[in-house]
C-alpha cells in the first residue's frame, strides 16, 4: 500500500493523510501509519469527481474511510459533529435501537435491555457497548423513521419492525 495520497485532494480541506486508524478491531487504541489500499484511493478520487468543491466530498470520504477499516479514530470537527462516525472500535454487529418517543412508547427500551442482557453488557447504560469478543456492539440511536411499526432497529444494514423478545433473540442466533 501506498502512502495516502489523492490526486485531487491537494485543495481538500480534511488532511486525510493524519488519519490515525486503529490496527485492530478491539478496543485498543494504538495508531499505526497509515496507508490507503489503492482501491480505497481510487474510491474516494472518485467520489471527489462528484462535487463542485474537493472539499464538498468531505462527509463521503469519511464513509468510505469508516466503511473500509470500521471506525475513524480521529479527524477533527467533523467526526465529533456527525453521530454516525465512530471514534472508536465497534462490533462485527452493530445492534441500533431507535429510543425516540414512538419506539419508546412501543418497547425500545425493553428492547435495548433484552440485547443488553443477552450479550452480557449493561442494559442500565445507553452509550455504544461492545461485547468483550468484539462481536456486537449494542446502543440506542434516534429515529430510524419506522414509528408505525415500532419499536424498530437496525443490525449492520438490516433494518428490523415491531421487534419483541423472540424476534431479538432471532437476529442473534442468525448473527452466531
Amino acid at each position: 500500500m501506498a502512502p495516502w495520497s489523492f490526486k485531487l485532494l491537494d485543495s481538500f480541506f480534511i488532511r486525510l493523510s493524519s488519519f490515525v486508524i486503529c490496527g485492530s478491531r478491539k478496543r485498543k487504541r494504538f495508531p499505526m501509519n497509515f496507508s490507503a489500499p489503492p482501491g480505497l484511493e481510487a474510491e474516494i478520487d472518485e467520489l471527489i469527481t462528484h462535487y463542485p468543491q474537493k472539499r464538498s466530498a468531505s462527509l463521503m470520504a469519511l464513509h468510505a474511510v469508516q466503511e473500509h477499516f470500521g471506525w475513524i479514530s480521529r479527524v477533527c470537527e467533523l467526526v465529533t459533529f456527525y453521530p454516525m462516525f465512530r471514534q472508536e472500535a465497534v462490533g462485527k454487529y452493530q445492534i441500533k435501537v431507535c429510543r425516540t418517543l414512538s419506539c419508546a412508547l412501543g418497547g425500545s427500551n425493553k428492547l435495548h435491555e433484552h440485547f443488553c442482557r443477552s450479550l452480557g453488557l449493561d442494559p442500565h447504560r445507553h452509550d455504544l457497548q461492545t461485547t468483550r469478543d468484539g462481536s456486537f456492539s449494542v446502543e440506542f440511536v434516534e429515529c430510524l423513521a419506522g414509528c408505525g411499526t415500532a419499536p424498530v432497529m437496525m443490525c449492520n444494514e438490516d433494518f428490523y419492525e415491531g421487534v419483541g423478545a423472540q424476534k431479538a433473540d432471532d437476529i442473534l442466533t442468525k448473527c452466531k
